[in-house]
Formats: structure tokens, C-alpha cells, sequence
């Protein structure tokens, strides 16, 4: 790690940037293998225990402590809302959750929900992302912005905070939720689900994603569904006797993906996954296309799951008459309707919606931070998890932007001089916190 930081540039420093221990830390977490066995199969080691430990001996020189590192039970893995790839992955792999643990950690007593503000940040990531370096102003690796980069951010900014307001850890009391489980499709069900449900949460849940450092208070939801033909395969030298899956579903893809999005209001409709096999010499008659959909509300995802059984139908009529008389696809055309099947992979999930004048005022007002452009669709993150829950506000926050940063891209990689403004904002976060509370207590 010393000899990256050393033969890199001098970066931009700040009072509450982040310092060379920072910077050490953020390079050791990039080189842990976090990624989880959603997204590598289970075929590589999983380094979670080891990142959160580094993280939590960090943290402990701010004075917090740990209060909780465990994996998630049994029954994490229950519920409804349980992804069938989750609950498909823990059922066929032995020590599925063992590997993925979860870390709180606190500063100063246990405080009264009011009085508290928790953090969550996840510590695993998604499959690939190049090489671990830092240039002196840029770090490159899988993590570096979504969201190790953020972590260590916004320790720097927690040792700007706790020097300039002593309330921090005596009158005001800090929760960081260092999670596993956001990525690969498991929607913090084993992760932030669980440590939410046994109450670590604060009047305040700052969640720590990239934002371009403005506050956001909404979070989508997603669901999936997979839409399936299961008809007879044929040979390539009589292609009508058999069920053509690859036109079926290509057909069924290109009409979801034109008439679906309307129904989407304060969300993303995405068609893909669509496979059949890889030969060119067979007719395959079975497949299947995935349909992921994201919404903003319970109300936008129960309409959006009508409509797309709406629209299938609709799919499956047109292409009937569409290829009806054609003697390569009139048997596919006849049976469209039999041989194609709908279910969900995953669907139920709560989004995470609030228009809350208490958060205008101490992180807009008070606090001096930017919003989110109203006009900007929100995207999924853990957030949903505290969409209902009494006595909290939530925001998402971060540095960087999922896109530009290329997080889940070969390349990703955090600015330095992004690190070091979160880190300045998530001081004066935490100041305006403290003293919107001791002004409360007066």
C-alpha cells in the first residue's frame, strides 16, 4: 500500500480531507476480494471479514466500537421478498451467508433513536474492475466508488466532526452499518434488512452511494420477472415442426421493450437475459427472457406488474397473428399462447419515498448540502429497507456518480478531491445534526 501512496503525486488536502492512514486504508480495502458469490458463482474467496475488520480498527482510533459482526441467520433468507436467486444461492452453496457478515459500529452509549445518526455503507462489490492503483488525485478498483472510497470518506469526515462538536459521542450518538449482500441481485435482504429490523438505526439513516454530494430521499425498488417458453426443439431442416423459442421471445422482447416503459412513471424498465442456446443448426423450443423493473412506489409496482401481464398478453396476440400463415412459425404462432409462461424472480420489495420538511431544513437549510434535481429518476439501493420506519429519515449521499465513475464497469475509480469535499460535507452533516439536537434538548 505505502509504496502506491509513494510513488503517486501529492494529492489536494484538506482539514477534514482524507490523510495518509485514509488513503492506506482505502488502497488495503480495494485489494480485499469482497465481491460476493451472487456475482463470482462462489468460485473466489470472500474477503468481507477481513474489510470490515480493517475498517472497524480504523474507526476505533475516532473512538468507536464494535457492537455487532455476525452474518445474518437462517431466516434472513425466509421472507416473501427474498430474491429466488438468493434463496436458490444459499440453498446450493454450503457457508453462503458465513462468508457475507455484517459489522455495526458505535460512538459514544447507546442513545435514544432521536439522538443518534447512522451510516450505512456495504462493503461488497461487483464481479471485475481492473487493477488496484493510486495516481496521487485518482484511485482505480473494483469498490473505489461504489463504495469502499465513501467508507473511508467519510471516516475523514467523522474525525473532522467529532474535533469541532464535542457532543459527537456523548449527547449525539453515531451508528455505522457496514454491510454485505447489496450487490448481485440480493437487495440488502441478508445485509441492511436484518440490522435495521434489530433496531440499529438513527433519527437520521445516511446511506452512502454516489450522489454528485446531493441529498436524495427517494430509493427504487426492483422487481424481476422471467418470462419463459417451454415447447418441443426442432433441426434446422425442418424448422416448422418444432417450437421457435429465439423468434418467440425476440419478438415478445421487442414489444415489452416498446410498450412497457410508459407504464414506468418513476422508474426504469429493462428487457434483457434473453436466451435460447448457441447453436446455429436447432430449433430451440425452449427459453427465456428476464424483465427487470424498478418503481418508485408500492403503487407504481403493483400497476407496473399489471401492466406487464397486460402487455404480454397483448405480445403474445399480435405475434399469433403476425406469423399465422407463415409455414416456418405457424406452429409457434398456434401454441404462443401454451408454451409461454410468466413468474417472478423477484417482486415485493418496499421503495423508499419522502418528502420531509425535517431534512430540508437541517441538511438543505442548515447544513448547506444540494438536492437531488427533482426531475432526476432516483435508482435502488438498501435505502428501501428504512421506507415506513417510525421515528427515521433517510437520505442517500455520496460522492461520485454511478455512471461517470463507471462503477459497475471495468475502470472504476474515485477522485481524491471527491473523497476529500464528502468528507467535508459529512462534517458539516453531523455538526448541523448535533446542534439541531442540543438545540432541541435546550
Amino acid at each position: 500500500m505505502t509504496d502506491l501512496l509513494r510513488t503517486g503525486r501529492p494529492g489536494p488536502r484538506a482539514a477534514a480531507g482524507l490523510t495518509d492512514a485514509d488513503r492506506e486504508l482505502l488502497l488495503r480495502l480495494l485489494t480485499l476480494r469482497t465481491t460476493g458469490p451472487l456475482e463470482t458463482g462462489g468460485e473466489e474467496p470472500v474477503e468481507l471479514w477481513e474489510a470490515q475488520r480493517a475498517y472497524a480498527e480504523a474507526a476505533g482510533r475516532l473512538g468507536f466500537r464494535v457492537v455487532h459482526h455476525a452474518p445474518a441467520g437462517p431466516d434472513a433468507l425466509t421472507g416473501a421478498d427474498v430474491p429466488r436467486a438468493v434463496a436458490q444461492a444459499a440453498e446450493d452453496r454450503p457457508g453462503f451467508l458465513d462468508c457475507q457478515p455484517n459489522m455495526v459500529l458505535r460512538l459514544g452509549p447507546e442513545l435514544p433513536r432521536a439522538a443518534t445518526v447512522m451510516f450505512n455503507v456495504h462493503l461488497d462489490t461487483v464481479a471485475g474492475g481492473g487493477p488496484v492503483s493510486f495516481s496521487g488525485s485518482r484511485f482505480h478498483g473494483r469498490g473505489s466508488i461504489d463504495a469502499k472510497g465513501p467508507a473511508v470518506g467519510l471516516l475523514a469526515g467523522l474525525r473532522g466532526a467529532i474535533a469541532a462538536s464535542p457532543a459527537l459521542g456523548t449527547e449525539v450518538g453515531v451508528l455505522i452499518q457496514l454491510v454485505s449482500g447489496e450487490e448481485g441481485g440480493a437487495m440488502g435482504v441478508f445485509g441492511t434488512k436484518p440490522l435495521v429490523e434489530q433496531g440499529y438505526v438513527g433519527r437520521l439513516n445516511v446511506f452512502c452511494e454516489p450522489t454528485g454530494l446531493r441529498v436524495l430521499s427517494r430509493a427504487t425498488a426492483s422487481m424481476t420477472a422471467r418470462l419463459r417458453v417451454d415447447g418441443r426443439d426442432g433441426i434446422d431442416d425442418e424448422p416448422g415442426a418444432g417450437h421457435n423459442a429465439t423468434v418467440l421471445l425476440g419478438y415478445l422482447a421487442q414489444h415489452l421493450a416498446a410498450e412497457l416503459p410508459p407504464y414506468a412513471v418513476d422508474g426504469q424498465v429493462c428487457v434483457a437475459g434473453l436466451h435460447t442456446g448457441s447453436m446455429h443448426n436447432k430449433v430451440y423450443g425452449t427459453g427465456q427472457l428476464l424483465i427487470n423493473l424498478s418503481y418508485g412506489s408500492k403503487d407504481t409496482g403493483r400497476k407496473l406488474e399489471a401492466a406487464l401481464d397486460d402487455v404480454l398478453r397483448t405480445g403474445v396476440e399480435r405475434f399469433r397473428e403476425r406469423f399465422a400463415d407463415s409455414p416456418t412459425f405457424a406452429t409457434t404462432a398456434r401454441d404462443a399462447a401454451r408454451v409461454t409462461r410468466l413468474d417472478w424472480l423477484k417482486r415485493g420489495l418496499p421503495a423508499l419515498y419522502a418528502d420531509d420538511a425535517w431534512v430540508r431544513e437541517l441538511l438543505l437549510d442548515r447544513a448547506g448540502l444540494a438536492p437531488w434535481p427533482a426531475e432526476l429518476p432516483a435508482f435502488t439501493c438498501d435505502a428501501i429497507w428504512l421506507a415506513g420506519v417510525p421515528g427515521t429519515s433517510t437520505v442517500v449521499f455520496g460522492p461520485g456518480d454511478l455512471g461517470a465513475n463507471q462503477a459497475h464497469a471495468e475502470g472504476e475509480f474515485a477522485d481524491l478531491a471527491d473523497l476529500d469535499r464528502y468528507a467535508r460535507h459529512i462534517g458539516r452533516l453531523l455538526i448541523s445534526f448535533a446542534r439541531n439536537r442540543l438545540d432541541q434538548g435546550n
